[in-house]
């Protein structure tokens, strides 16, 4: 079988082509009207839920379209690719399911689900380095000398066209949208999305959304060229990629996609909020579109919008640590360092307030050590269960009136 005809730039018909390519690959994926989120933005939302895609993500779309467009030579030598997870995930199954070998190359941190289930569609699985760079530069190194075929997680213009079948569902399942918000690596999601969006529905206004500590875009666009930026420490591991895609870059630029960043507090808070009232269970890439719809002022999105839930492959372990930092967030865990009398009863004194102001009382330490203590003194460390910024306060306020000294 001959290699697809080479393309130059994706444009409506490749992505249609591609979603042809992909009918009974992978899954149509459903959309979910989200009113919690309505309420707060200002406008309907609804959620487009790739978290639901075959191998938890949307990355299975580009992998398996760059994997058959491959010629049979290429094919045989194989394939190697480099990613946190998603991307090894989709290659994976790509790979077993058109008979290719591939060796995929993810940090020596990834998560370990991520790795299970990248060995478990049959891939072999190197780890090296600390972030998707570095194992992408393992990656490179390997087809050199190997001849193996790289398969980019999103510098490739048939990834990019596999990518954008997501906006030609969403045309067809939210007739209404008017702002896609998405979240933003490499690029090749955001850059399929806009380009059939460009085309198709040319009214609908595309946000692309990075963590703010790993965001290359911004500067990247406003320089008119791909950079290099630092990567900060972030949970959102699927979009911390330190310089953008050649070919999605050029698609943003190109087409002036709106980029915004969002804290790791706002990803924790949106990923909080997708669980409990949106009963999705994303990873913090995958609503970091959720958070950037929350930190925006309401009405400034036009239009129906629509987060592209992109992941939902999270390590059960990373996410008790988010809920927990979203429950911070949202106020709804205190935290408290109380300097209480060492004598019988000041205690008790202490709980039966928290009680009385309808907090819950979660665990309770209390030292004599500090040196910041007289020797008549006793420092307690109370966490508790509260209802929102304003309990926060209230109980807070309740301790002070009572004569508690609040750290």
């Amino acid at each position: 079988m001959a290699a697809h005809p080479p393309i130059d730039r994706v444009t409506l018909e490749d992505v249609r082509a591609a979603a042809r390519l992909l009918d009974g690959v992978i899954t149509r994926t459903p959309v979910q009207a989200f009113r919690a989120m309505s309420e707060v933005a200002g406008a309907p939302v609804v959620l487009k839920c790739e978290n639901l895609q075959r191998a938890g993500s949307f990355k299975i779309r580009g992998a398996y379209t760059r994997l058959s467009r491959m010629s049979d030579e290429e094919k045989a030598r194989g394939v190697v690719a480099a990613s946190a997870g998603n991307h090894a995930q989709g290659v994976a199954l790509a790979a077993q399911m058109l008979g290719i070998h591939a060796i995929v190359y993810m940090p020596v941190d990834a998560s370990v689900p991520k790795l299970a289930a990248t060995r478990g569609y049959g891939a072999e699985v190197r780890q090296v380095g600390d972030s998707v760079d570095e194992a992408l530069g393992a990656a490179r190194a390997e087809a050199a000398r190997s001849g193996r075929t790289l398969i980019h997680p999103f510098d490739h213009l048939d990834v990019v066209t596999g990518q954008g079948t997501v906006a030609l569902e969403l045309l067809e399942q939210v007739p209404d949208v008017g702002t896609v918000v998405v979240p933003l690596g490499g690029g090749g999601l955001v850059a399929g999305i806009a380009t059939v969006l460009a085309e198709a529905a040319p009214h609908v206004t595309v946000v692309g959304v990075q963590a703010e500590t790993a965001a290359a875009y911004p500067a990247s666009l406003a320089a008119g060229r791909p950079l290099s930026g630092a990567l900060g420490a972030t949970m959102a591991d699927g979009i911390a990629i330190g310089t953008p895609g050649d070919v999605p870059f050029e698609v943003l630029q190109r087409l002036g996609v709106q980029v915004r960043t969002v804290s790791e507090e706002e990803m924790s808070r949106a990923l909080l909020l997708v669980a409990e009232r949106g009963k999705q269970i994303v990873e913090p890439s995958g609503a970091a579109g959720v958070a950037a719809v929350l930190a925006a002022e309401p009405g400034s999105l036009p239009g129906t919008i629509v987060p592209v839930l992109t992941g939902g492959n999270i390590d059960p372990l990373l996410l008790l640590r988010v809920v927990q930092h979203g429950l911070v967030a949202a106020g709804r865990y205190l935290q408290l360092r109380v300097c209480i009398d060492d004598k019988p009863g000041s205690l008790a004194a202490l709980l039966d307030t928290i009680a009385a102001a309808g907090a819950n009382i979660v665990q309770v330490e209390h030292t004599r050590t500090d040196t910041s203590l007289t020797v008549s003194q006793v420092l307690v460390n109370v966490q508790l269960e509260t209802k929102g910024h304003e309990h926060c306060t209230a109980v807070v306020e309740r301790l002070r009136a009572g004569g508690f000294a609040v750290a």
